[in-house]
């Protein structure tokens, strides 16, 4: 089939739905590509470029409706894109379903099936076309970017000649893909960088990635699992947001840079930073509402400008941090779109398998068989979000008292057992063995027995300086070698050779770790 991508006609939009790199890939799946022309000039994709990963370049917009099976965008068509679109011709685009019924209705009466990028349900298996994810990830990165152009100071704490200069401090509001990524670049950049969010079990990968956890003291019933809200963090009591909000104006004063992120598709932002926070900030902070398109989650936020308030707050509304990083942006959503229709083509042999039994293809397909199939059922596989952490029961001290006493009885009863299994061995052997024999065989099993035990309790943590101690052992080795290598029997002399050659590398080798494990604790 034929997969085309037009321009983009939203003012300001610089993305492209298909690169040269993922229109040789689905050309491997048994399709063919068109684009219209200058459709990647502003994400740095040239007309040649396409022409040389061989993709057909198409002059109109029309001709490539009317030519292409699979129409592949970025923004969700107009109603001009719509009423291009014919029976059984396949639309692949962000779409928001939720607030764009009429459209739906539109493309379900041409017969169209569309699929939204915006819709794919947040399972593992679908993560390559989590469109959502791939761009909120760039808009987290370019949000801190942003912050840092209109901040008037470094990110990083520095003492100079000059003066010292104090490390920013950064709050990101929200611990989901564009968050998390807002968090790595902060702190990669050296800010002391914190961080919220309702879900308190993300607590430990805003840690990991060296952010503080800003914990909010408040007894609440657990909230509802991030799987039964797509993965999305859950609306919260009014009593908690109250709360929050307490807590937000504690430390509103003390912040230079503030991201808020907070926002789930088709729905309003919640306004979590509020007048009177925006007034309790220092002159020259910087507000980033990475939720501005749906209200903000800053009360004095303005859709798609820059603003500073009376106290010196610049506060930034833009929508299209995305698209300010056209390349990079284009290159992920186009590989989402591939994955997708890897997907759609299972048997790579260019032809579109529609299977709606699918999770992945039935939770984004929104109209197909001049149907509105929007929404779709739950998925059957459950949707990423961690699992709040069970609390371990506490036992009573008769139960931990019953509980140790069974695992002593249970220690002993497999020594004892280990012990006369031993025995019997030793017996069987001594009957039919010479006395000289038994004599190095007792003391054998002995050093085996002993070294195990003593092996065997020392902690995981200490097996490497332990190590070290192994060399007087090696060096008994060694000895008794040496004095045997002179023997008149070939294989006693191969023996005492092989016996060297090991105990030395655990020699040599052992002080080699001891060594390094010295210099740990030594000042460079």
């Amino acid at each position: 089939m034929k997969i085309g991508t037009p321009k983009e006609i939203h003012d300001g939009e610089r993305r492209v739905a298909m690169t040269p790199e993922s229109a040789l890939q689905l050309q491997k799946l048994g399709h063919e590509c068109l684009i219209e022309t200058g459709a990647g000039l502003e994400a740095g994709f040239s007309d040649a470029v396409y022409e040389a990963a061989g993709v057909e370049v198409v002059k109109t917009a029309a001709a490539l409706f009317k030519a292409a099976d699979v129409v592949a965008k970025v923004r969700p068509p107009t109603d001009t894109e719509v009423k291009r679109l014919r029976k059984d011709q396949t639309l692949i685009s962000f779409f928001y379903p939720g607030s764009n019924e009429e459209l739906m209705g539109k493309a379900a009466e041409k017969g169209a099936t569309v699929v939204a990028m915006d819709m794919v349900p947040r399972i593992s298996r679908a993560q390559k076309m989590d469109a959502l994810s791939s761009m909120a990830n760039i808009a987290g990165y370019r949000a801190v970017i942003e912050a840092g152009n209109n901040f008037g100071r470094f990110f990083t704490g520095q003492v100079t000649a000059a003066g010292k200069v104090p490390p920013a401090k950064v709050l990101v509001v929200g611990a989901g893909v564009a968050g998390l990524a807002s968090i790595g670049t902060a702190t990669s950049l050296g800010a002391i960088t914190y961080a919220f969010d309702v879900r308190p079990e993300v607590a430990e990968q805003i840690e990991s990635m060296g952010a503080e956890f800003v914990f909010l003291e408040f007894e609440e019933s657990e909230l509802p699992d991030g799987a039964a809200t797509g993965g999305y963090a859950p609306p919260s009591s009014p009593e908690f947001q109250a709360k929050q909000l307490e807590k937000f104006r504690e430390i509103a004063p003390d912040m230079d840079i503030v991201i808020t992120t907070a926002l789930i598709p088709n729905r309003p932002a919640p306004v979590l930073w509020t007048k009177d926070m925006v007034e309790a900030m220092k002159p020259g902070s910087v507000i980033v509402d990475l939720a501005a398109e749906r209200g903000g989650n800053c009360e004095l936020t303005v859709m798609d400008e820059k603003i500073v308030t009376d106290n010196g707050v610049t506060i930034i509304g833009y929508t299209d941090f995305p698209s300010r990083m056209a390349a990079q942006s284009s290159t992920l959503y186009a590989n989402n779109i591939r994955h997708m229709m890897t997907d759609l083509t299972p048997e790579k042999d260019g032809v579109i398998n529609h299977d709606m039994e699918d999770d992945v293809i039935r939770g984004s397909t929104i109209t197909h068989a001049k149907e509105v199939t929007f929404p779709p059922p739950p998925p059957k596989v459950q949707a990423i979000a961690a699992k709040p952490k069970e609390k371990p029961k506490e036992l009573t001290p008769e139960e931990k008292r019953a509980a140790e006493v069974a695992e002593f009885k249970a220690q002993t009863k497999q020594q004892v057992t280990l012990l006369a299994v031993g025995a019997v061995v030793l017996l069987a052997v001594g009957l039919v063995a010479p006395a000289s024999f038994m004599q190095h065989f007792i003391v054998f099993v002995l050093a085996v027995f002993v070294g195990f035990q003593v092996i065997w309790n020392v902690s995981h943590s200490l097996h490497t300086p332990l190590m070290a101690v192994t060399n007087a052992i090696s060096s008994i080795i060694i000895l008794g070698a040496l004095m045997q290598i002179g023997s008149g029997s070939f294989l006693v002399i191969l023996l005492a050779a092989l016996s060297i050659f090991m105990a030395g590398i655990n020699i040599f080798g052992g002080f080699l770790v001891t060594r390094r494990m010295l210099a740990m604790f030594q000042k460079s």
